[in-house]
């Protein structure tokens, strides 16, 4: 556990924001504790009906027991010809399964329960996403990136930066202990988009609005789902970086009533069309015919969504990666709608420096105030063109933090 000062983080919004300033709140209060858990990243924790929390990792490790990594380098470079040799490496990107137990966001309980290789091809990375933990069914979800610039390993000049497609959901009936793999594959993903060649896709590292213990405050039982991504209209080719895991153009919303045999049929779902002419939303049953939910060309990125129940608000964390390496951009928008208007709480440039993965579990917020906590991972790449990265707020790192904020 790590104690600071409280301080309020100042919003600082660019010019051409295309979000209206929040009439209820105008900014994060941090107030000054902080969590120190030394495991990987991708940490997406959802409450489950056990009153624990299930959650993906990668990249690290839990404990002594399990360690992964969902990307790999070869001789100390990623090339492109490494990557798509169709080699033992190419082949063997493994996922990691953990579950957070406990009340008290300093004092949790980590178990690894496992891992699960999954390949890639023709992609060079298969990382974790959208995780839901639903009636005693765990849904985990999966996308791919191409490969890494070719620079020497410790001085990349990007890190993944072209996103690929979200591939589907394993299942597990038994919390983990077992799975049955997705139908699908890399090559024939669930809504068949393909990020080869640098194509955009719309919906590449999608992740579950997070709706409380067992979604309990789900809308009718939706299971919603945002993705990041971007379409032809907006995507620069010339930009390397510009559609990556962390730096995208617009927001895409979709939703299914989950089931085992629900969640890897693409028939079974419904896709935001935009909303009509009085502001009511249309949802249709065709891929083809999505519309972005929100869009800031270059400005966006990650997208997680959660349900504060006091409130009764739905709040938005977005962060922009920049160039993936850098320094990156988090902001905080509220609506009474998951289809919006969004309207912007706070604009925090670097925060972190470098955070991302920016979510709020639903398990941590409290029930008679406005209060919160922010989970993250931070500061992947610790340097840049000679500069050192700077730790903003204090505790931000590489691992699990848990962060403890307030609405002002």
């Amino acid at each position: 556990m790590l104690n600071f000062g409280p301080f309020i983080w100042p919003s600082e919004p660019p010019p051409d924001c295309p979000f209206p300033i929040s009439g209820d709140w105008k900014g994060l209060h941090f107030l000054g504790r902080c969590s120190d858990y030394n495991i990987g990243d991708t940490i997406y924790p959802i409450w489950a009906a056990d009153d624990a929390l299930y959650t993906p990792f990668t990249e690290g490790e839990v404990g002594e027991t399990f360690s992964c990594s969902s990307g790999y380098v070869q001789g100390g470079v990623a090339t492109e010809a490494s990557r798509f040799s169709g080699g033992f490496l190419t082949r063997r990107a493994t996922t990691g399964h953990a579950v957070l137990r406990g009340s008290d966001p300093l004092d949790l309980r980590l178990e690894a329960i496992g891992t699960h290789q999954a390949d890639p091809y023709p992609y060079g990375g298969r990382y974790p996403c959208g995780s839901l933990h639903h009636r005693g069914v765990w849904y985990y979800g999966t996308y791919c990136l191409s490969p890494f610039a070719e620079t020497p390993y410790g001085k990349m000049l990007y890190n993944w930066p072209h996103l690929g497609p979200f591939v589907g959901f394993r299942l597990s009936l038994d919390s983990g202990q077992t799975w049955v793999d997705s139908p699908h594959t890399p090559a024939r993903p669930l809504f068949e988009e393909t990020g080869l060649c640098g194509y955009p896709v719309k919906i590449g590292a999608p992740h579950f609005v997070d709706f409380g213990k067992d979604m309990a405050h789900s809308p009718d039982g939706w299971a919603s789902i945002l993705g990041p991504g971007s379409d032809l209209n907006f995507y620069p080719p010339e930009n390397f970086a510009h559609l990556s895991w962390i730096s995208t153009d617009q927001v895409y919303l979709l939703r299914v009533l989950p089931t085992p045999g629900t969640i890897n049929d693409a028939a079974a779902y419904d896709f935001f069309a935009g909303c009509d002419p009085s502001g009511e939303p249309r949802w249709t049953k065709t891929f083809g015919e999505i519309k972005p939910l929100l869009e800031w060309q270059n400005n966006m990125g990650c997208v997680t969504a959660t349900y504060h129940p006091t409130l009764d608000r739905y709040l938005m964390l977005v962060t922009d990666g920049g160039n993936t390496v850098g320094r990156m951009n988090t902001y905080l928008l509220e609506s009474k709608h998951l289809t919006g208007p969004w309207k912007l709480i706070t604009y925090m440039i670097n925060f972190g420096e470098q955070a991302y993965f920016v979510n709020i579990p639903s398990k941590f917020i409290s029930p008679d105030r406005s209060s919160f906590w922010i989970c993250y991972s931070g500061n992947l790449a610790t340097d840049w063109n000679g500069e050192k990265i700077r730790v903003i707020p204090p505790g931000s790192r590489y691992g699990l933090v848990l962060q403890e904020v307030e609405l002002v």
